[in-house]
C-alpha cells in the first residue's frame, strides 16, 4: 500500500541511551520508565500530550502490569483520554508499530499518533502455565527471554542457528563477519564526535538511575556496556556452535531502553515539527518471511516490498539502516541488493549498541532520519530481520516542505 499523508515532525522523537543486559536499566519497568522519558522529551520539545489521537505500543517482553499496554502509558504521558493497540513482533516490533499507525493516518482514522516501543530484557519474566495432565500436576514453565532466544517452536533451534545456515549458504567466512563488526564500530564511532554531537539530536540525556529512597546511583549519559573491538581481539575468538563461523564478536546482545516518534497528517506534523522547513514523510512498509531458519535472509525481501510500495529503487536510496543482529545480516543484504557494506549504518547500528527488541527498530528509523537531514534530505531505508524467519521494512523522505 503506497502511503501518500503520513509524517513524521522534525525532531518529534527520541530514544534513551541502550544499555547493556543487566545493566544500569535492568531494575527499572520498561513502562513507567518509558513514560518518565516521554513526559521529559514531549516538555522538551513543547509538544502537549493532549495533541495525540491515540498511542500504539511496542512490546515484546511481559512486564508486572503490562496487560494494560497502550493505556496506562498513555495515561502515564498525560494523554489520558486515548489508548491504541500493543504490538508484539519481536524484533520487526517497530516498523510494525510504524506501519499500523501510518495505514490509520491515511485512513483518516487519526491526525496524530505517539508510536512508543520500550522493552527490558534483564530479569525477564520466568512464566508458569498450568498443566494438569503432568505428574503432580507439575506447570510448565519458561523463560520469556532467553528460552525463546534459544529455540524457535516452528523451525527449531535457535537464532544462532539462523545465522550460521545462511553463512553455510552463502560461504561467508568468520573473517569477513568480523571485518564488517569492526566497519560497524568504526561508524559507530562517528556518532560519538564532538561530544556525542550525533546522539545528542535525538536522544533523551542525562538520565539519573535512583533506588527506592530517591537517592541517584548512576547517571546515564549514553550508551552503556559496548564493549572495546579490536581486529587483534576478534581474532582470539572462536565460533559459538562447533563447526560454525559466527563468534560472540559477531553478533549483538540483549539490552534496554526506550524510543519513540510522533506520526502525523502533513498539516499536523508541520505544526509539531522543529523546523517546519524539514519535512519526513513515510512512504512505504513492507514484510515478508523466508524459509525456516534462515532468518538474516528475510531484511531483503522486506525491504524490497518496502521499496516497492513507495515507488522508487535502491539506487535511489541515499541512506540505510540495518537491524543486524549477526554481521551474517548486512553480508547478505549487501550481496543481494547490491550494496556496499560502507553505504549501510552510518553513525551505528543494533550490531554495536545492543537490541532491546521493541525499540531496537524505533531508534534505527529515527538515526536514518537525522543522517538524512544532515545529508542535505532524500530517500532512506530501514530493513531489519526479527524471530520466525521475518522481517519488516520502512522507507522515509527528507525533503523541503515546499518542494
Amino acid at each position: 500500500m503506497p502511503l501518500q499523508n503520513t509524517y513524521i515532525p522534525y525532531r518529534g522523537y527520541w530514544t534513551t541511551p541502550f544499555v547493556k543486559w543487566q545493566g544500569s536499566f535492568a531494575n527499572l519497568h520498561p513502562l513507567t520508565f518509558a513514560a518518565e522519558v516521554g513526559r521529559r522529551a514531549l516538555a522538551e520539545r513543547n509538544i502537549d500530550a493532549g495533541v495525540f489521537d491515540g498511542l500504539h505500543l511496542g512490546m515484546t517482553v511481559p512486564a508486572l502490569q503490562s496487560f494494560y499496554g497502550a493505556s496506562w502509558v498513555a495515561g502515564l504521558i498525560g494523554a489520558g483520554g486515548v489508548s491504541g493497540p500493543t504490538v508484539n513482533q519481536a524484533c520487526a516490533t517497530s516498523a510494525r508499530v510504524v506501519g499500523g499507525a501510518s495505514f490509520e493516518i491515511e485512513a483518516g482514522a487519526a491526525d496524530t499518533i505517539l508510536c512508543l516501543t520500550a522493552d527490558r530484557t534483564s530479569n525477564g519474566p520466568h512464566l508458569t502455565y498450568p498443566n494438569p495432565a503432568n505428574s503432580g500436576g507439575k506447570p510448565d514453565a519458561e523463560d520469556w527471554v532467553w528460552d525463546n532466544f534459544s529455540c524457535d517452536p516452528w523451525a527449531g533451534g535457535a537464532m544462532l542457528g539462523t545465522a550460521e545456515n545462511v553463512a553455510a549458504r552463502e560461504s561467508f567466512s568468520t573473517e569477513e563477519q568480523h571485518d564488517v563488526v569492526l566497519l560497524r564500530h568504526a561508524q559507530y564511532a562517528r556518532a560519538l564526535a564532538d561530544d556525542a554531537a550525533f546522539h545528542r539530536r535525538y536522544m533523551v540525556t542525562p538520565i539519573e538511575i535512583k533506588n527506592a529512597r530517591g537517592r541517584v546511583t548512576a547517571t546515564i549519559t549514553d550508551d552503556e556496556g559496548i564493549f572495546p573491538t579490536t581486529k587483534d581481539g576478534l581474532a582470539r575468538l572462536t565460533p559459538v556452535l562447533a563447526g560454525g563461523t559466527v563468534t560472540y564478536g559477531g553478533q549483538t546482545y540483549p539490552a534496554d531502553g526506550s524510543a519513540a516518534l510522533i506520526l502525523a497528517n502533513r498539516e499536523r506534523a508541520q505544526t509539531l515539527s522543529a523546523d517546519a522547513k524539514i519535512e519526513i514523510q513515510v512512504l512505504g512498509f513492507g514484510q515478508a518471511r523466508v524459509e525456516k531458519a534462515h532468518m538474516p535472509m528475510a531484511p531483503v525481501p522486506a525491504a524490497q516490498k518496502a521499496l516497492a510500495a513507495a515507488g522508487i529503487t535502491i539506487e535511489q536510496v541515499k541512506a540505510i539502516k540495518t537491524h543486524n543482529p549477526f554481521a551474517v545480516n548486512d553480508l547478505y543484504f549487501a550481496r543481494h541488493m547490491g550494496v556496499s557494506l560502507e553505504a549501510m549504518n552510518n553513525y551505528g547500528c543494533s550490531l554495536i549498541w545492543g537490541h532491546p527488541q521493541g525499540p531496537t527498530g524505533m531508534r534505527l528509523i529515527i538515526e536514518l532520519v537525522e543522517e538524512l537531514v544532515l545529508l542535505g534530505g532524500g530517500y532512506g531505508l530501514f530493513t531489519g530481520c526479527a524471530a520466525g524467519d521475518t522481517g519488516a521494512a520502512i522507507v522515509v523522505r527528507v525533503g523541503d516542505a515546499a518542494s
